[in-house]
């Protein structure tokens, strides 16, 4: 078995009446976020991530921003596809880091929520998913409070090298 790492990263900007997601969780916010999907930022890095360490291409690729069957789609459910097409693969996800950059809404008071409904997403155990969060110091269009970018990084285990 080997050990690889990703790398995901992904950015939605700010949208009037929609509901905010982060992370699976519904957080009481003035503003959703623009997206195709339900624009679930944390969750889409995290894909991000999970595809990148099996070298599977993006979140893109998989689920296509121009298809009409992921018009507002849960993202949720998109996280467990791609969890099922890292297992068809050989792929099992053993640990998984986020950060959200935002000046707001506070990430704080959800980060136990979002962990519980990644791991009900994943199968990880909530001990492997860490959430965490920070501003951009008042800089750039994070700064201005016109969205929020989320980095992450995911460690999965796979198939030796043939």
């Amino acid at each position: 078995m080997t050990i690889r790492t990703g790398i995901g990263y992904d950015v939605h900007r700010f949208y009037p009446d929609r509901p905010l997601k982060l992370g699976g969780v519904t957080i009481p916010f003035a503003q959703g976020l623009e997206g195709h999907s339900d624009a679930d930022v944390l969750l889409h890095a995290i894909a991000d991530a999970l595809l990148g360490a099996a070298a599977m291409g993006d979140i893109g690729q998989h689920f296509p921003p121009d298809d009409p069957a992921y018009l507002d789609a849960d993202s949720s459910s998109l996280l467990a596809e791609v969890i099922e097409k890292l297992k068809e693969a050989g792929f099992q996800p053993i640990n998984l880091d986020a950060t959200v950059i935002c000046e707001v809404p506070r990430i704080l008071p959800y980060v136990d929520a979002m962990r519980e409904a990644i791991s009900r997403t994943t199968g990880l155990e909530t001990s492997a998913i860490n959430v965490k969060a920070t501003t951009n110091e008042g800089m750039g269009f994070i700064g201005r409070r016109e969205g929020i970018a989320t980095l992450a990084i995911a460690t999965v285990q796979g198939p030796g090298e043939t």
